[in-house]
């Protein structure tokens, strides 16, 4: 392929995934095979895809927090048990058996988008604004910390997991949920990339490169969740449910 066709392949792929992942997740289904095929190694696609996701989260988040439907308290504490999981699953990803992890992942969004499919008023019922003062509920500091610590391992599909933590356990609206997720994915995946690049699996030129389209795809998705409501969001994460769940289940 030739260079310029690379880079542009590379800057259309991050604008998709902007859009994507702000809105639900799974933008990474886009980003990792880009980057391989920019000529990155599988292991340093996965640290570089962690770039895109930063810059994207930055707007993303700013964005959310313009239009009032950023609950920063709620995200910033929320934040804190999956900082600890990334850390961790960034450290243990090169063990992990990714083609197991894949199906078993995929499995789950099968799970899930019959939930969305079959009690859609779980997702689109939820009343809470700004998280309560006192501690975190339990279930919520297992389930971040799990959450994060997928993320720091492969990243691919973790803001879908995000956003259900956020509806169907913390109680979070859609569109807010949306917003509490892009800044705890920003933080996480900002500890996680430390890692990669302590292990020197990051190119920062592809990255950034990468993250300049992701960059303009999150600005776009955010006006858009917050000016559409939690309906039409719950549609475009149903559509990114079931790709993604077919792309993890099918052989490849």
């Amino acid at each position: 392929m030739e260079e310029a066709a690379k880079y542009v392949l590379l800057m259309l792929a991050g604008v998709l995934a902007g859009v994507i992942n702000t809105l639900a997740g799974s933008g990474s289904l886009l980003t990792l095979p880009a980057l391989i095929l920019f000529g990155l190694p599988a292991n340093v696609a996965n640290g570089t895809n962690r770039v895109g996701v930063i810059l994207q989260n930055i707007v993303a988040t700013a964005s959310f927090k313009r239009s009032g439907s950023l609950d920063l308290r709620g995200a910033l504490l929320l934040s804190i048990p999956s900082i600890v999981g990334s850390v961790l699953g960034a450290q243990i990803a090169v063990n992990l058996d990714e083609e197991m992890m894949q199906r078993v992942i995929g499995a789950v969004m099968v799970l899930m988008l019959l939930v969305m499919l079959l009690r859609p008023e779980r997702w689109l019922q939820g009343k809470l604004l700004t998280l309560p003062s006192g501690p975190l509920a339990l279930r919520d500091i297992v389930s971040l910390f799990f959450i994060g610590m997928y993320g720091g391992f492969i990243q691919v599909g973790v803001g879908i997991f995000v956003l259900a933590a956020l509806v169907l356990s913390v109680g979070y609206d859609l569109v807010r949920a949306n917003a509490v997720k892009v800044l705890i994915i920003l933080v996480f995946t900002l500890s996680s990339l430390l890692v990669f690049a302590n292990n020197a699996q990051v190119d920062w030129g592809a990255g950034i490169l990468l993250g300049i389209g992701n960059m303009l795809g999150a600005w776009w998705a955010a006006r858009m969740a917050a000016t559409k409501g939690a309906a039409w969001v719950r549609w475009v994460v149903l559509a990114t449910v079931a790709v993604s769940a077919v792309y993890l289940l099918l052989p490849h």
